[in-house]
């Protein structure tokens, strides 16, 4: 009875706080875009961001209906990692020679491209970033940002040792 009490306890606990992390994200991008004094490539990053999360909030609820708040948040937060780890990559080898930094922008769009999610068939939408050349983060909306933020540690490490 007692483990009973306990998983109930813990069910209504992570449907209380589910979405932390998801929410937390989307509302400091949400501020970035929504500051006139805000850096346009900071306003421009945190736009992604947000397309990123609620593509992701749509489609979990259209193809993965049961899945938990707590998927979402980890999903969320890889994204804003991968992210992070990308402008930390570009900004470490802004005094490298061009064509190793299009390496490495490259070792990140193809570990977005390549760890799809949710095997989105509308290309027009998923890929609206990735084919933007003028876009900062050009990666795919449909990504396992779980999945890519691995790749891209893969990748970029091996554009490091070449």
């Amino acid at each position: 009875m007692k483990k009973i009490l306990i998983a109930l306890l813990l069910a209504c606990t992570t449907n209380m706080f589910g979405q932390q992390v998801y929410t937390e994200i989307k509302e400091k991008a949400q501020a970035v875009v929504n500051d006139a004094n805000a850096n346009p490539l900071l306003k421009q990053i945190s736009r992604f961001k947000i397309d990123a999360l609620d593509y992701m909030a749509m489609k979990m609820r259209e193809q993965m209906p049961d899945s938990t708040a707590n998927y979402l948040d980890r999903q969320a937060f890889a994204m804003n990692n991968f992210v992070s780890y990308y402008m930390q990559k570009l900004i470490e080898n802004r005094t490298q020679p061009n064509a190793f930094q299009v390496k490495i922008i490259e070792a990140f769009m193809d570990a977005s491209f390549s760890n799809p999610l949710f095997n989105d068939p509308d290309k027009e939408l998923t890929l609206a970033y990735f084919s933007d050349g003028n876009s900062l983060t050009r990666f795919s909306l449909d990504t396992d940002w779980r999945r890519a933020v691995l790749a891209a540690k893969e990748l970029v490490r091996l554009a490091e040792e070449k």
